[in-house]
């Protein structure tokens, strides 16, 4: 039997290559190629393990006749066309947790070059100046550290800072009660955090929900001496809004490892007193190179000998007889957990997925990952049918699967409820005789629709002239409206509008939507 052959075509840690070589591959390593001379050499390949330098395009891919796994040793994958890796049927992989121990570390040595202001004394003394009694710093003993994001990173800040004898404050709408006990850290809400925290760190991926989460409006409300550190992604932070306050001597201090453009070669907020900087590092140690380069080894060496699959990108955990008939369901589950992850994603401490019908009968495990999929790409830019699972279980959520024989009012039915503060919130739906999902239920209301592209999501009072009011707004922005579907639990009682648009709705138009009379709730969605 012919052994797969592997391309390491960047720099990695040596023993990457003796790890594909104990588990069955055969491999070379060739570095520094230009685009061309990967094209030539590609297609003898079944494996491509890169880091960031070697662009993985559309048009490598269509050389690559052979390829059938690229590896990432790191967790970006900005380099590698993923959805033209898809088409060709190329799994993409990334090793998420490689790092995560150095990022931790990055973040808590930045906090401490703030509180001592370091870079700004080094420089100063190194000038000749001895200016013993400009620097006056702060210390972290008994401060409050606000942590935004308690995933893994997080997590191992939350436990360095607590050895510092640190209070650590938590905003994270996945961390549960049970798991705040378990960090040793206090859950709260996004404005309670900005009001205590002495320090700031950031460790959630760059989402529509997490973009610009400190917005000059919620850097206005921070404790004023704040000191603020981002190691996570460029774009969490209004790099403006943080300039000004720095100036204005609101915010003492701040570091960013991750600018929203990057390299950044230029910035506002280069020269900043109070300012330091560091270009993307979070990764950089010699130990976290080590292990991404381990990892992606025995990633795509179990892929390509055993078949195994761990943080693949692209591809779901199916046999080959079972993908035809769980693709429809997998479709539809992703769905409901997108919406559910849309409209009731704050304070999650259980999910419970439920099949019932022709769905019972089939594997659930595919099912449920398609919905944790759905559920947590809300917070997450690399969730997959693979990953989400164990994503889930590190947030700390109970997810419990639940088949009934019984038949119900459908032939096939899914159902999916979250618990939140506000109680238990539950959308289900089906699959029509063509196999496409359709929503048949939403919190308890019984409304069917396809879920897809963008719409708007509205609670309100029934009463007669609402949805011409809608209609109008809608009309007055340019927005126009694809379908529409309503639902309400009585006349006169609280309904449900679900439309489906040709563009997005942005927040002006969200704004005048709340002033219309009967608006109890309204929110843009995105399939």
């Amino acid at each position: 039997m012919t052994k797969p052959k592997v391309l390491i075509s960047d720099k990695m840690d040596p023993n990457a290559a003796r790890i594909f070589q104990e588990r069955g591959c055969d491999v070379d390593v060739i570095t520094g190629k230009t685009p061309e001379e990967l094209k030539a050499i590609i297609g003898q390949y079944d494996g491509l393990a890169i880091r960031s330098s070697t662009k993985v395009t559309k048009e490598i891919l269509e050389a690559a006749t052979n390829l059938k796994v690229v590896g990432r040793a790191g967790i970006g994958v900005d380099n590698v066309d993923i959805p033209a890796a898809s088409a060709k049927g190329v799994v993409v992989m990334n090793t998420p947790f490689g790092n995560s121990i150095t990022t931790a570390e990055h973040a808590i040595a930045l906090m401490f070059a703030l509180a001592r202001q370091l870079p700004e004394a080094d420089a100063s003394t190194q000038a000749g100046k001895w200016e013993k009694n400009r620097f006056m710093g702060v210390e972290v003993t008994g401060k409050t550290l606000g942590l935004i994001g308690a995933g893994n990173i997080g997590s191992i800040v939350a436990s360095r800072a607590l050895g510092l004898k640190m209070k650590v404050v938590a905003f994270d709408p996945f961390l549960t009660p049970e798991r705040a006990v378990e960090m040793g850290v206090e859950k709260a809400d996004l404005e309670t955090l900005l009001a205590k925290a002495d320090f700031i760190t950031l460790h959630t991926p760059l989402t529509d929900q997490t973009r610009n989460i400190l917005s000059a409006e919620n850097l206005a409300k921070t404790k004023k001496g704040v000191r603020i550190v981002n190691c996570a992604r460029g774009g969490l932070v209004d790099e403006k809004a943080l300039k000004e306050l720095l100036d204005s001597g609101h915010i003492a201090g701040a570091a960013l490892d991750v600018f929203e453009t990057e390299p950044a070669k230029d910035s506002p907020l280069f020269g900043t007193p109070n300012f330091i900087c560091t270009p993307h590092l979070g990764a950089s140690t010699t130990e976290a190179q080590v292990n991404v380069a381990l990892q992606v080894a025995e990633q795509m060496a179990d892929f390509l000998v055993t078949g195994g699959v761990t943080n693949a990108l692209n591809m779901p955990s199916l046999s080959a007889e079972e993908a035809p008939k769980l693709k429809p369901y997998m479709a539809l589950a992703e769905k409901l957990g997108t919406l559910v992850g849309q409209l009731a994603h704050d304070n999650l401490a259980k999910i419970a997925i439920e099949v019932e019908g022709a769905a019972a009968q089939l594997n659930q495990k595919p099912i449920t990952a398609a919905v944790l999929t759905g559920v947590m790409k809300q917070y997450s830019d690399t969730v997959n049918m693979v990953n989400a699972p164990f994503l889930a279980k590190e947030r700390g959520l109970d997810v419990r699967e639940v088949r009934h024989d019984r038949e119900g009012e459908y032939r096939t039915l899914v159902r999916v409820t979250v618990s939140t503060s506000q109680g238990d919130r539950s959308v289900a739906g089906t699959l029509f005789g063509n196999g496409q999902p359709r929503l048949v239920e939403i919190f308890g209301i019984g409304i069917e629709a396809d879920l897809d592209g963008d719409m708007l999501y509205i609670v309100n009072t029934d009463a007669p002239g609402f949805i011409g009011s809608i209609g109008t707004l809608l009309g007055q922005s340019g927005i126009n409206i694809g379908t529409f579907h309503l639902g309400r639990r009585e006349a006169g009682g609280e309904a449900v509008l679900l439309l489906s648009v040709d563009s997005p709705v942005n927040e002006d138009v969200l704004a005048k939507a709340r002033e219309i009379q009967g608006v109890r709730l309204i929110k843009a969605l995105k399939f």
